[in-house]
């Protein structure tokens, strides 16, 4: 396979595609390796439209949702940007490449040290990696710029959007499926912007204080 053709093809076939259409996107997406971020045995799937399965119930979101979800972070190089979800790691350097640092944390182990594995591997060093739940908010962060969940939500995360700074801004899929949302918060001087942006279904983030929810 030829690796920069199925890059290129991924951001012009998949990615552009989906209404992604900033220059500084698209060209951190030819940048930044996604395969260097892919589980070995799935290493091949690395440019398809497609979820890649992580372990431990997780998975790693399709090209076009973490592009979509990076353009409409909007995120400045000043920025503080906090991460719930590091998964493998690719959206945090993403994240980083854009920010002034970010903090990311996972709440499964064994995850958060392949994550920190592969950021370290591709020089990514303004990332702080923490193993924890922060679903619910990480008050010793203090307040961000920018949070990004990289799983779904099934309400408004109020306790995350209270850690926005003025003009700081979230964003989520909200809701259960078959019915979810991408939706971005932005803090204001009056409150919270809410802006639904597109409907998707991706995975739940794993929440500890949360039972599972039983289907029949």
């Amino acid at each position: 396979m030829d690796i920069e053709q199925a890059r290129f093809n991924m951001v012009e076939q998949q990615i552009r595609t989906w209404e992604v259409l900033d220059q500084s996107v698209l060209d951190l997406l030819l940048a930044v390796h996604r395969e260097a971020f892919v589980p070995e045995k799935y290493r091949a799937l690395a440019f398809v439209d497609m979820e890649i399965p992580l372990g431990h119930g997780e998975v790693m979101l399709a090209p076009k949702m973490e592009a979509r979800m990076l353009q409409e972070l909007a995120v400045r190089p000043n920025e503080r940007v906090l991460e719930v979800g590091t998964g493998s790691g690719y959206f945090t350097a993403l994240l980083a490449r854009r920010a002034a640092s970010v903090t990311s944390v996972e709440i499964v182990p064994e995850l958060a040290a392949f994550g920190r594995a592969n950021l370290a591997a591709n020089a990514i060093r303004n990332v702080e990696l923490h193993v924890g739940d922060a679903v619910r908010g990480w008050p010793a962060g203090g307040a961000y710029d920018v949070i990004a969940l990289t799983g779904s939500v099934r309400d408004t995360p109020q306790a995350l959007i209270a850690q926005l700074k003025p003009g700081g801004r979230l964003i989520a899929v909200v809701g259960s499926a078959p019915i979810m949302r991408a939706t971005l918060y932005t803090a204001t001087g009056q409150g919270t912007h809410v802006r639904a942006v597109f409907d998707t279904v991706i995975p739940p983030l794993r929440d500890a204080t949360l039972k599972p929810q039983f289907v029949f």
